[in-house]
């Protein structure tokens, strides 16, 4: 099937970020909050991100505000036209509310449209057993989704080929990099990365390191770009907590224990850079 009108439902992070790249390459988008404060909020981020993009010359004042045309508020999931291709789920990670957004949609979206998850680690195969679980699949965009190419499209078990074709050459038209995941828990990117963040969280509390030594150590050591404890900063404490704890009861493994350190953090809602402090501190 081709793919034109998209609904992406949450306008957070990663639903600007993914309504701005379909709408950037000619999609119609139907960017989907709860309240119109919200969906405000969210196409102002979306334009802001433009005019950074249009000051770098990597397009034209023109496109930006085509871009924006494209983009159509919607206040509540009874407003999504049943019409929609593709309807991506971008909220925050919560396995209930995820299905809650599922299950309303799958009563009201023409039947033979595609839903698609952006969870980081949560299973597709149980986001997709009551709502159409052959043209059910994940879409796991990197955050910031108009710089990053990667996306992980992870097959649920009922996933059929022909959906995972559809979406794989879709993230191609996007000018993404697409790869092929199957659905275990944290999928491949979080599975490898969110260990290695709460390791080195373990060397912060054990006084191993500073938190600026351990990041030092990585970026100068391992060529990586961001040293862990400021990615883990980046991402979001309670997003870091949340993966690891998809993983330690995914896999009952003791290696994926969250840090005692990143949970007494993420109690004191000390979550990093989207509260002003986390193993740094930042201006809000």
């Amino acid at each position: 099937m081709e793919i034109r009108n998209v609904a992406v439902i949450g306008g957070g992070t990663m639903g600007n970020g993914i309504a701005h790249v379909f709408a950037l390459n000619n999609f119609t988008v139907h960017l989907v909050e709860v309240n119109e404060e919200l969906v405000n909020k969210s196409i102002d981020s979306i334009s802001k991100n433009l005019d950074r993009q249009v000051k770098k010359d990597l397009i034209t004042e023109e496109q930006k505000q085509n871009t924006l045309k494209r983009i159509n508020k919607t206040v509540g999931l009874d407003k999504v036209p049943i019409d929609v291709d593709l309807v991506i789920e971008a909220i925050f990670e919560d396995k209930a509310a995820k299905l809650s957004i599922f299950n309303n949609l799958n009563t009201i979206i023409k039947t033979d449209s595609i839903f698609a998850s952006n969870t980081s680690s949560i299973s597709i195969t149980e986001l997709s057993a009551l709502n159409r679980p052959d043209k059910f699949i994940g879409m796991h965009f990197m955050n910031p989704v108009p710089m990053m190419k990667l996306v992980e499209i992870i097959r649920g078990y009922s996933t059929s080929d022909e959906t995972y074709r559809t979406i794989k050459s879709l993230a191609e038209k996007l000018g993404k990099v697409p790869v092929e995941v199957f659905d275990y828990p944290g999928f491949i990117s979080n599975r490898v990365l969110m260990p290695m963040i709460n390791e080195a969280i373990f060397a912060l509390m054990e006084d191993v390191a500073s938190a600026e030594d351990i990041d030092t150590v990585m970026k100068l050591g391992m060529n990586h770009p961001m040293g862990p404890l400021t990615l883990a900063d980046f991402i979001g404490l309670d997003v870091c907590l949340a993966i690891m704890e998809v993983l330690y009861n995914g896999y009952n493994d003791s290696k994926y224990r969250p840090c005692p350190l990143l949970k007494k953090m993420v109690a004191a809602k000390k979550l990093g850079r989207k509260t002003g402090e986390g193993f740094f501190k930042y201006d809000k």
